[in-house]
């Protein structure tokens, strides 16, 4: 076998290849990939919204207690699991006065503070061809045991419905994976107009695209209905810290998984330059 020729012919080839490749200028080192961007907590910056005003308190739970104190309960929770995990400009956004110019006043402020991330904190009731009348407290007040669950919303016209929905989507999971369930009746034609459009099935993800809060901010945005306060077994579940920090927890997990996809305007901007 004519194995010395071939080994020759194989040198001289890898000699001309190399002789082809220039080599580095000298002083000149070669730089590292870039890494990928992490995220740093203490510099993204969440908005927890807390849904309503004291003057406007928003639904009335079965039991006679108004929405804006389960919402601020459930929103003082989440900011401080926020920021046990870092994120320590969390900014709890609270205001007061009537509906509309109060909701106008916290888009403004969220704008204004340039956030990463807004989460606005609610708790549902249902139209009132739902609800029945029973005694409590000996006062006769409405309820209705027919649907349960929490729902999460986002809207198309938000600037960034991408990232809404994506963080939308994150947060669902983590409630799905604490075993909580999210409530279809948005889906039902039974609904009338307030039926909204299911975006995702798996994590109970709806499109709201005409809530002031959602539509407006100039980040990506979300608002949570965390349970419903009309059915008479889930309002006091709502009430205990237990099941607050179960939803906290789900919160805090979703801004920890959508901050290291989407880093800190701070953070977007110094790369950037």
């Amino acid at each position: 076998m004519q194995r010395r020729p071939i080994l020759a012919a194989a040198v001289t080839i890898l000699l001309a290849i190399c002789d082809a490749v220039p080599a580095p200028a000298q002083g000149v080192k070669s730089r590292p990939p870039a890494a990928a961007p992490q995220c740093d907590p203490a510099n993204f910056r969440v908005i927890v919204d807390v849904g309503h005003t004291p003057e406007s308190p928003g639904a009335v739970s079965a039991r006679g207690v108004d929405e804006y104190a389960f919402n601020l309960a459930l929103a003082k929770v989440i900011d401080t699991k926020l920021r046990d995990a870092g994120f320590n400009r969390a900014h709890l956004l609270l205001a007061s006065g009537q509906a509309i110019p109060s909701l106008v006043r916290r888009v403004a402020q969220a704008n204004a503070l340039s956030a990463d991330l807004l989460v606005s904190i609610h708790h549902d009731s249902v139209p009132e061809a739902f609800k029945s009348m029973w005694e409590f407290g000996g006062v006769q007040r409405p309820y209705s045991d027919r649907f349960r669950g929490h729902s999460i919303f986002v809207s198309a016209d938000n600037p960034d419905y991408q990232g809404s929905v994506t963080f939308a989507k994150m947060l669902g999971a983590k409630l799905k994976a604490r075993g909580l369930e999210y409530t279809q009746h948005y889906k039902e034609a039974f609904m009338g107009s307030r039926r909204r459009l299911l975006v995702d099935p798996e994590t109970g993800v709806y499109r709201y695209d005409q809530l002031l809060i959602l539509r407006t901010a100039r980040m990506p945005s979300v608002l949570l209905e965390a349970g419903s306060i009309i059915h008479r077994d889930e309002e006091e579940l709502m009430g205990t810290e237990e099941h607050q920090l179960k939803i906290a927890g789900a919160v805090t997990e979703a801004v920890e998984t959508f901050c290291s996809l989407r880093p800190a305007k701070t953070q977007r901007a110094s790369t950037q330059r």
